[in-house]
């Protein structure tokens, strides 16, 4: 069995605080989530999760708009031929 090492980290603590309550709802600590990160970068040799810009979260409209798109209230509309029939189509 390999031997654990240290390693320090500089984190933003509030980050550390809010990212460590919700992996303390799914029973995990900081350490368990680093540590399952780090194998899985070793067997996938890549990141194991998608690079998301985080001044991008989806309003309570757009999750609504998806909602009802899927419970058939709301039609999509498209393909369009160019941008400005998109535009048109949006009346903008």
């Amino acid at each position: 069995m390999s031997e654990n090492t240290t390693i320090n980290l500089e984190v933003n603590s509030d980050i550390k605080e809010q990212a460590g309550d919700i992996l303390g709802t799914m029973g995990l600590t900081l350490n368990d989530a680093f540590n399952l990160m780090l194998y899985q970068i070793k067997i996938r040799r890549c990141l194991p999760f998608n690079l998301v810009s985080y001044s991008y979260t989806p309003k309570n409209e757009t999750y609504e708009l998806i909602e009802r798109i899927e419970n058939g209230e709301e039609e999509l509309i498209g393909p369009f031929a160019s941008k400005e029939d998109l535009w048109r189509s949006l009346d903008i």
